[in-house]
């Protein structure tokens, strides 16, 4: 009977457990929702930061923490979301989220207007190891060899493509290695601060976007950002208002999908589920933009940094799908044991 009523209460246990974690269609979902975010909106800040030329990335990233704030607060106002009220103890539970936030939004769009599509996506294959350098720093987690070779394989590839870049520009340079940074402190620490007892995804988001936009707004004015997105010309085009709105907007999506995808699976799957989606957006850059400069080296290092940003995309995400189940050997009968 005793052994019967330990055997209920662990079952009672397991399906409490299973009941609280993600099933593997919300961790898909949520991955393929953070994909398609982060594809779309680089292609429409591409349009607006080259197409249209617009001089203001900065102005840029303050319209999208506008929109996340305006929407996330709409939405606990008509109790369609839940989050903290804001008190003392908030900037505590939040640093250095921040810092890394704004950091992200200016080094991400103004790397974004100054290299070529296919240019961006390699270099922003760093965001990967550095992702797994800080997990492994700050979360205590562990990888297997095969990660790590496929980790040195796309760095491998990124300096091939980057080396025989034949539009080198130093600044886009030095502002996508800021990027990679950001996003994999960004990251891993938007895990550690995602605890539903403390603010929530929902409260990260919104506390994130309300310490930034003023800051963000007083670099914007100093460096000269707010006069030229004031004095720009385009302002009478409904096209180009219209694709601005929607960067609005889809930086919004972005960064709840980034917060989404981390917070049912990890910070390291959401970089390998952005390495997937550089890979559309590379092969697309070679056709749509025109600003790809064809070479030989550079075409080889492309392929070879796709190649192991895919290597290392199935090995994620197939040990996610096939996760290794500890034995609990009071469980095994005493005549298996023997």
């Amino acid at each position: 009977m005793t052994a019967g009523r330990q055997t209920e209460g662990a079952g009672a246990d397991a399906d409490a457990a299973s009941a609280r974690a993600p099933s593997r269609v919300v961790k898909l979902l949520s991955a393929l929702f953070y994909g398609a975010c982060s594809f779309l909106i680089v292609l429409v800040n591409k349009a607006l930061l080259t197409t249209y030329s617009f001089p203001s990335p900065i102005f840029l990233g303050i319209g999208q923490m506008a929109a996340t704030i305006m929407i996330l607060y709409v939405s606990k106002l008509n109790n369609i979301i839940h989050f903290p009220d804001f008190d003392k103890k908030v900037p505590v539970k939040l640093f250095p989220l921040p810092l890394l936030y704004i950091g992200n939004h200016i080094s991400g769009l103004s790397s974004t207007s100054k290299l070529s599509l296919p240019m961006f996506t390699v270099l922003r294959k760093f965001t990967i190891p550095l992702t797994l350098l800080l997990e492994t720093i700050i979360l205590g987690k562990q990888y297997s060899l095969n990660i790590i070779v496929s980790v040195f394989t796309i760095i491998f590839g990124a300096f091939i493509a980057a080396g025989s870049d034949l539009a080198f520009n130093l600044e886009g340079y030095i502002f996508v290695f800021l990027n990679d940074i950001f996003t994999a402190a960004n990251g891993v620490y938007t895990k550690q601060k995602m605890d539903p007892k403390e603010l929530g995804k929902y409260g990260v988001l919104f506390y994130n976007a309300c310490f930034m936009v003023i800051p963000a707004l007083i670099i914007s004015a100093s460096t000269g950002d707010l006069q030229q997105a004031t004095e720009f010309s385009e302002w009478k085009n409904v096209l180009f208002i219209v694709q601005f709105l929607l960067s609005c907007f889809l930086g919004f999506l972005l960064m709840y999908s980034t917060v989404l995808c981390s917070y049912y699976n990890s910070a390291l799957t959401t970089a390998v589920v952005g390495a997937i989606k550089n890979v559309s957006i590379a092969y697309i850059g070679m056709f749509v933009g025109g600003d790809y400069i064809f070479s030989v080296l550079n075409f080889i290092g492309l392929n070879i940094c796709m190649a192991g940003g895919l290597r290392y995309s199935f090995l994620t995400l197939s040990s996610q799908l096939n996760p290794k189940q500890p034995v609990d050997e009071e469980s095994i009968p005493l005549d298996l044991k023997s």
